[in-house]
């Protein structure tokens, strides 16, 4: 419930505490100096309270040490107490702050239980609860008194850890948000360039150096979020931000070596395969052998910093023999990685003692990997909006071009599909459009409009006599002639064989009766030639009807001028007769 209502007022604790001054009482007193330890765990007595706290008779057995983690000797022991003499000062809401603690522990204040983190059972020993950071209230008269801290650890380290100090309440809160804002900041920055790359992976051709981009910053992002002192004011729950720290944690050479593997495909590379992969199965065993309770999730670190020790060692020999096959892009990932690492190395080798306790900027390397990212991203995009500028003019081009192409397609098949094919005249389709058409215009306005029918006479014995090809000539002639001789306004179209039509509007049959006797006597001279020789003479004969003289629908025409045609057939051809 306690955790449940701070993790409810956690956003607004944390917005008051960025607005709010810090208090003006005493400066953080750093608890570096004054520390004794004592190996093994008191004995309790009947009311509760450890043997240990204020008998005067074991005095002997407590040494002095310079900070109260990682006495000398520990051999196997798992249990060690610690203490100090609280100095005076003028406190108003006095904490004690602990960095951290390896790993569960009790605070007594001479023979009071002050704080508790973990739970102790009936041996003195208990499981792993995480890594938090702990604030210790302290009773306005502490001065003077001392404090114990008892502590079991089966983790390759024991004691209180990194930072021991006194101070204000207030000032603490303040502390631990100055602190953790650059690596909340750099942490929402990874996540959101784990985001993009993922989103990169799914819709761009690279696929898998994106995804493995992803997957680094997301692990990345995760880790420092999760080791961010602040995020124990949002969730008050240390062990799921250690889970979450450690998967992100074991996931990075996972993603570096999806990297590495995927930029030195040609060579083959299948030893960065099976580091990845080992570490793929570490990621899944470890944190799951912890949740279920087999191990200590405490106990799969020092086994990973071994292995990734030793994975960074083989990766960047990698690396160096295979330098000059990598593209610039790659070379400053590998660089930004290259300092990442250095500073996890560093990172690690404080947690377990073999350097000083200080504040690691790990966050810093994360910062540089994700700019350098940023950097790449940003230069993709400026060549990719170059492309598809340079794209969209081509295309824009291509377009014109089809279009153009397009249109003079239409236009010829339109002008095929209305053109006779060997002469070049409108062709029956287009004859029966236009007819419907100044058949309306004729009926609308009542103008009148001629049909002529013209056949070519004895062009069946042409052709057998001269051959096809001398016919196609004749016919292609003859087309011209028609052209030429009518009026602009009037429509000369083949009807098929040997036979042409000519629409007349606003012709009258007189008209149209004068127009084809000069159309005879034009071809009574006319020799048509075929090659190299002069043919025969040709004759026409020619049919004519008229609306409204002849017909009451223009639509009839046709058959009254075909009748016509017929009639100068049979009164020996060469002439021209009208409906009657």
């Amino acid at each position: 419930m306690r955790t449940l209502l701070f993790s409810l007022l956690a956003p607004l604790l944390l917005a008051l505490l960025m607005v709010a001054p810090a208090c003006a009482g005493p400066a953080p007193l750093a608890l570096d100096e004054g520390w004794e330890y004592r190996w093994g765990d008191s004995p309790f007595q009947d009311d509760g309270t450890p043997a240990w706290v204020g008998d005067a008779t074991s005095q002997s057995e407590w040494q002095p040490i310079a900070f109260p983690s990682n006495p000398p000797g520990r051999g196997d022991n798992r249990h060690a107490w610690f203490r100090i003499t609280l100095p005076a000062g003028e406190w108003r809401d006095p904490v004690l702050y602990i960095y951290s603690v390896d790993l569960i522990t009790q605070a007594w204040l001479e023979d009071e239980l002050i704080y508790q983190y973990g739970h102790f059972d009936a041996r003195g020993e208990g499981r792993f609860a995480g890594w938090p950071w702990h604030m210790i209230s302290l009773p306005e008269d502490f001065a003077g008194q001392t404090l114990y801290f008892r502590v079991f650890s089966d983790y390759t380290d024991i004691g209180l850890w990194g930072e021991v100090k006194l101070m204000e309440r207030i000032d603490l809160l303040h502390y631990i948000l100055e602190r953790s804002a650059g690596e909340l900041v750099v942490s929402a920055f990874l996540l959101l360039l784990a985001l993009l790359a993922f989103i990169f992976a799914i819709v761009q051709g690279d696929r898998r150096s994106f995804f493995g981009i992803g997957l680094f910053a997301l692990a990345a992002g995760s880790m420092l979020l999760a080791e961010t002192q602040a995020s124990q004011l949002l969730v008050d729950i240390p062990l799921l931000w250690d889970y979450l720290a450690a998967i992100g944690y074991y996931t990075l050479p996972v993603a570096m070596g999806l990297m590495l593997e995927h930029w030195f495909a040609a060579q083959g590379p299948t030893l960065l395969r099976r580091i990845w992969q080992l570490h793929l199965g570490y990621l899944v065993l470890a944190p799951g052998l912890a949740l279920a309770g087999v191990i200590d999730l405490s106990s799969t670190f020092p086994t990973f910093d071994v292995l990734l020790l030793v994975t960074l060692l083989v990766m960047f020999t990698t690396i160096a023999v295979h330098l000059g096959t990598l593209n610039a892009e790659q070379k400053l990932i590998v660089t930004s990685y290259g300092l990442f690492a250095l500073l996890l190395l560093i990172d690690m080798a404080v947690a377990h003692g073999l350097l000083p306790w200080r504040r690691v900027p790990v966050s810093a390397a994360a910062l540089v990997f994700a700019l350098a990212i940023v950097t790449i991203t940003l230069w993709h995009y400026r060549h990719t909006q170059r492309e598809l500028h340079r794209l969209n003019l081509s295309l824009e081009k291509q377009v014109a071009e089809r279009t153009r192409a397009l249109e003079e397609m239409v236009e010829k098949l339109q002008a095929y599909s209305y053109q006779d094919a060997l002469t070049g005249l409108y062709n029956r389709r287009y004859f029966d459009e236009l007819l419907q058409h100044e058949a309306a215009v004729a009926r609308r306005h009542g103008t009148p409009l001629t049909l002529a029918m013209v056949d070519i006479d004895h062009f069946k014995q042409f052709n057998d006599h001269e051959g096809h090809e001398a016919g196609d000539t004749v016919l292609v002639g003859m087309g011209r002639v028609l052209t030429h001789h009518f009026r602009d306004a009037d429509v000369v179209c083949r009807m098929g064989g040997e036979e042409f039509v000519i629409i007349m509007p606003g012709a009258t049959a007189a008209i149209a009766e004068a127009r084809l006797s000069e159309l005879l006597e034009v071809l009574s001279h006319k020799r048509f030639r075929y090659r190299d020789r002069v043919l025969g003479p040709l004759s026409i004969s020619c049919g004519i009807a008229t609306f409204p003289e002849h017909a009451g629908d223009p639509l009839t025409l046709i058959g009254l001028a075909d009748k016509a045609l017929y009639s100068a057939k049979n009164r020996g051809r060469a002439r021209v007769e009208i409906y009657a």
